[in-house]
């Protein structure tokens, strides 16, 4: 599988302007990617304004999601603040190169910036499949929790969005590269750069980690990047099979 993954700044609680802004970018991306990823909430930034930002499911921005992915005959997968059935999420939505949709909500909501008082909890783990590949998606804050993603020799990949701030990039760094070697999976992270409306700055380090837990790319600090490349399922199964480590993993389960 191809992946590409869009480092940027954002602006600021506008979703028309990061549209378009996408579509630029994404109009220089090779023809022969299979997958784009965006940051967490890509349309806005990281809002505490639901009651002002968010779109009615499915709403505009996911709308421009299915148009982009139907017409470049990619996968798109991104955050955005959605209101559904009266609820707001912090909503990762995975559009496929035929139109369908699935989504993911984030399940650990970051208390530290109020974002529980404002969206309401995901419950529901969930696997995407896509070109061979079994996705575990997940959102920022979502990676410090290792129960959550733990594998159950289900998937192959953990796709994580995110507006992981500077102040802790050594979480960032570490993190990703513990959930691929725990997993014995592809990690693929997209995290933003720039400064945000709350005076928050991001550097990004997107990156995309191997099952060992080595780094393939990774993104400039603090530079607006589109990195590429590709990742492979058979990869994944020879490694679990010369390092069997799974088959020694404890049982558990998540009430």
């Amino acid at each position: 599988m191809n992946v590409s993954i869009i480092q940027t700044t954002l602006h600021w609680e506008s979703p028309s302007k990061n549209r378009e802004m996408f579509d630029e970018k994404i109009s220089g991306i090779e023809k022969d990617v299979d997958l784009i990823v965006l940051p967490e909430m890509f349309s806005t930034g990281f809002s505490m304004s639901p009651e002002n930002l968010a779109e009615s499911w499915p709403g505009p921005t996911v709308q421009w999601m299915h148009r982009v992915a139907v017409s470049k005959n990619v996968a798109l997968a991104g955050s955005l603040i959605v209101e559904d059935s009266g609820k707001y999420f912090n909503r990762l939505v995975f559009v496929h190169p035929d139109g369908k949709i699935e989504y993911y909500d984030k399940r650990h909501l970051f208390r530290m910036s109020g974002e529980h008082k404002y969206y309401d909890i995901g419950n529901n783990r969930m696997i995407i499949n896509y070109k061979e590949f079994r996705i575990l998606p997940l959102v920022c804050y979502d990676l410090r929790f290792p129960v959550w993603s733990r594998n159950r020799n289900d998937y192959d990949m953990i796709l994580i969005v995110a507006n992981f701030p500077e102040a802790r990039s050594y979480a960032w760094n570490a993190l990703l590269p513990a959930r691929a070697i725990e997993n014995q999976c592809y990690v693929v992270a997209c995290n933003r750069i720039g400064k945000d409306g709350n005076g928050v700055n991001y550097t990004g380090d997107s990156q995309v980690i191997d099952p060992q837990g080595k780094v393939i790319t990774c993104a400039k600090p603090n530079e607006n990047q589109i990195i590429s490349t590709k990742i492979s399922i058979q990869e994944v199964q020879d490694f679990r099979k010369s390092f069997p480590a799974h088959l020694d993993s404890d049982d558990f389960s998540i009430k």
